[in-house]
């Protein structure tokens, strides 16, 4: 038995889940959460403020690389999906090849910011790094799925995954503050510097994660699913592929995740654009301040491990529900302190951060609990887990909306008459700085509450979704379900019951 063990690749044998372990699974959200928060909150304002760019051309920038990017992430699950096919992904892992390689390319966030060159060289570093993410990023989110089927366990990777992420939210927007007082506000080398030691952190945790995962072992029955789809040529499975992204959000639990989802996120994404500007341009503060108080965000180390439980306690509806109200809160004591002037100010302004972090917190801690449990109803209807295809189109959507998101704020920043390089700016720069932040923002956050309020997958219907599951795996027949089980998958999946498990030949 020990001898057939160790012939298994490394990456196949699965281990017990402790909590060091989540740890190593967690690293690479480093980079996930880190070099995002980064980039939401300084690269718009260094390339506008240091390296010549106008708020058009650094917008552009950020969406063009990111539709680029969207399009790449829209098929980098079928090919995670596909890559045991190769000799390559046999040795190494189809997951795990993209990590090995991945870390190493980590380097290249450094290119980001530097200052003293062309268009052409900002759009070109930064759609690669957007590339090298997204073959980091998708894989890896597949794995609580191909590690363990326990629920438990599932969380625990899954909070420890965002314990990390809120943890390198908090450096990413610390550490810049710090590096301000040692070389100066205006020094553009405060930038440069920060983007080195953050680029070798994600180096390290990128590798640190190939080292302490593993993937799930390739059945016979999977391997040969996957040799048929060769066979039947290229263009058909193209066609099939596209097929299954538009197939995910018929998925009604996944659509209604996809939709919080990408709000929340996107809404955290123009805030962040437009806060440096906001603390610098409107309030008159300085720009330590504004790291300041975006490391407020620290908050959400603590807030996720409490996340993880509410979850459990309550469900993912009520997490969503409570942090959305508490951040629109905060949205409007932004407003307010934009009309005043008071003498503590900046107090205030960091009371109002705690108060939006603290919501936000809540907010992003709970989308990756939630998404491993989105492939077991997606097998009840295809009869087939597509974790990699889900984790795809999240990446996808996501993205696509962040690309437009920020060439608007870019767009609506140029019309507003936001001049390059400038810090005072004119009275109407300043409102339309503002109304980005507060109305811009707060309007996503909407959209997001209104879909949340509908979210019925938590821990109890998950649990009546595995039971169903795994008697229909074991051979049972669907017509035998009770009829409660029957109207809870239909509710959660959009599907009626009668499609339900009938890829499968024996029902």
């Amino acid at each position: 038995m020990a001898d057939n063990n160790n012939h298994i690749p490394s990456v196949y044998r699965p281990r017990k889940i402790t909590v060091a372990r989540a740890i190593g699974y967690g690293m690479p959200d480093m980079m996930g959460g880190g070099a995002f928060t980064l980039i939401g909150a300084w690269l718009l304002f260094f390339w506008t403020t240091y390296a010549g760019l106008t708020a058009m051309e650094a917008a552009s920038i950020l969406a063009i690389a990111r539709v680029a990017d969207a399009v790449i992430s829209l098929f980098m699950g079928a090919i995670t999906d596909n890559l045991y096919r190769f000799k390559i992904g046999k040795k190494f892992g189809r997951r795990h090849f993209f990590l090995l390689i991945g870390s190493p390319l980590m380097l290249e966030f450094i290119l980001l910011w530097i200052t003293g060159l062309n268009y052409w060289y900002y759009l070109i570093s930064y759609v690669l790094f957007e590339l090298v993410a997204a073959m980091v990023l998708i894989p890896w989110e597949t794995l609580p799925t191909e590690m363990t089927e326990d629920y438990n366990k599932r969380t625990m990777l899954s909070t420890a995954r965002l314990v990390i992420s809120s943890g390198s939210s908090f450096l990413a927007t610390f550490l810049p503050g710090q590096l301000f007082k040692i070389f100066g506000e205006d020094n553009p080398m405060s930038y440069t510097f920060n983007a080195i030691v953050f680029a070798v952190i994600y180096m390290v945790s990128v590798f640190i994660a190939y080292k302490t995962t593993w993937e799930r072992q390739i059945t016979p029955e999977m391997a040969a699913k996957l040799e048929a789809k060769a066979k039947e040529g290229a263009g058909r499975t193209f066609g099939e592929q596209l097929k299954a992204y538009i197939a995910t959000v018929k998925l009604r639990t996944f659509r209604k995740h996809l939709i919080v989802y990408l709000c929340t996120f996107t809404a955290k994404d123009t805030f962040n654009a437009v806060f440096a500007y906001f603390v610098v341009s409107v309030l008159g503060l300085s720009a330590g301040v504004s790291s300041g108080v975006l490391s407020l965000n620290i908050i959400g180390l603590p807030l996720t491990i409490l996340v993880g439980y509410l979850l459990v306690k309550f469900s993912p509806r009520w997490v969503w529900c409570v942090g959305i109200v508490v951040e629109l809160v905060a949205l409007v004591g932004f407003w307010v302190l934009s009309g005043t002037s008071m003498n503590d100010l900046t107090m205030w302004l960091y009371v109002v951060g705690l108060v939006y972090n603290i919501g936000l917190g809540a907010v992003i801690a709970t989308p990756w609990n939630v998404f491993p449990m989105i492939p077991d109803l997606d097998e009840l209807v295809s009869g087939e887990h597509h974790e990699g295809l889900y984790a795809s189109v999240m990446t996808f959507v996501r993205k696509s909306t962040v690309a437009v998101a920020t060439f608007v704020v870019g767009l609506v920043l140029t019309e507003g008459g936001y001049v390059e390089g400038q810090i005072e700016q004119s009275v109407g720069t300043q409102h339309t700085i503002t109304g980005i932040l507060v109305f811009g923002t707060g309007a996503l956050l909407l959209v997001a509450l209104l879909t949340a309020v509908t979210f019925r997958l938590n821990k109890t219907t998950h649990t009546v979704v595995k039971d169903e599951l795994n008697r229909l795996r074991n051979g049972g027949h669907k017509d035998d379900a009770p009829k409660e089980t029957r109207e809870l998958i239909e509710k959660l999946t959009g599907t009626k019951w009668e499609h339900i498990w009938a890829t499968n030949p024996n029902q």
